[in-house]
């Protein structure tokens, strides 16, 4: 079963289609890069598979839970998307840390008020997370006192302290100057080797060369050209995806 699957996705703001029917799979572990230039719907499509934006049409089915179809009542949705959320982790291009919390209490909070943790043990796995993107000598700081890279560490600590079967990352470097950009994508390329399921919109190339199991090019709310990544960045088929790497 795969861990992700999207079918014929449509959505629209007013009479515009801004995604126009896309499609794709993606299977336990793998890494998936969406590229493209902006507005072409790549993080339309993010946000309509963790509930933040409604379609017109489609299904989105994360492993073995109940799919998210237009076809659902409100509460239906609630329902799902309540579940769905458990399992689905999101890391965005701004930081959206609480700043009224320190960085362990950001790392802390949805374990421990979402999923019901015992306090003590949603502690010390956040202490093994912050050490692991690196900062764990920054329990006590507040978000205020950190660089927009190591934010966005805590950010992606803060996502996968509820153990969730698939990633997505919104151009989550797009806001960093280059040395935190490398801080962060290394991060990134750690977990996917650790075999994290991952679908990321971003316009680094050389990570999606070095992590991607599979790139995803759109263009105008369609998937033009996917395949795998030296297939698509060192061989491409598509006009698209021809004029964005020549970009």
């Amino acid at each position: 079963m795969p861990m992700l699957s999207i079918s014929g996705l449509i959505k629209r703001h007013g009479d515009r289609e801004v995604l126009r029917g896309v499609s794709l799979s993606m299977e336990k572990g793998a890494v998936g890069v969406l590229i493209g230039p902006s507005g072409s719907g790549k993080s339309t499509l993010l946000r309509c598979v963790n509930g933040l934006e409604e379609f017109q049409g489609g299904t989105i089915t994360v492993g073995d839970m109940q799919p998210l179809t237009s076809e659902l009542t409100a509460g239906e949705r609630r329902a799902r998307l309540l579940k769905l959320r458990q399992h689905v982790g999101m890391v965005f291009q701004q930081f959206n840390l609480f700043p009224h919390l320190s960085v362990l209490g950001n790392v802390i909070e949805a374990p421990v008020n979402v999923l019901r943790r015992n306090r003590d043990e949603a502690v010390a796995e956040a202490r093994q997370l912050l050490q692991r993107v690196g900062l764990g000598e920054r329990l006590d700081s507040s978000p205020t006192q950190l660089s927009g890279g190591q934010q966005q560490r805590v950010a992606i600590a803060r996502a996968l302290a509820m153990h969730p079967e698939l990633v997505l990352f919104d151009e989550p470097t797009s806001a960093l100057d280059p040395q935190m950009t490398a801080e962060v994508l290394a991060v990134m390329t750690d977990l996917a080797k650790d075999g994290q399921t991952m679908l990321v919109v971003t316009h680094g190339m050389s990570f999606a060369r070095r992590a991607a199991t599979c790139v995803y090019v759109m263009a105008a709310g369609v998937i033009a050209e996917s395949g795998p990544p030296q297939q698509v960045l060192e061989s491409p088929q598509h006009p698209a995806t021809k004029a964005l790497l020549a970009e």
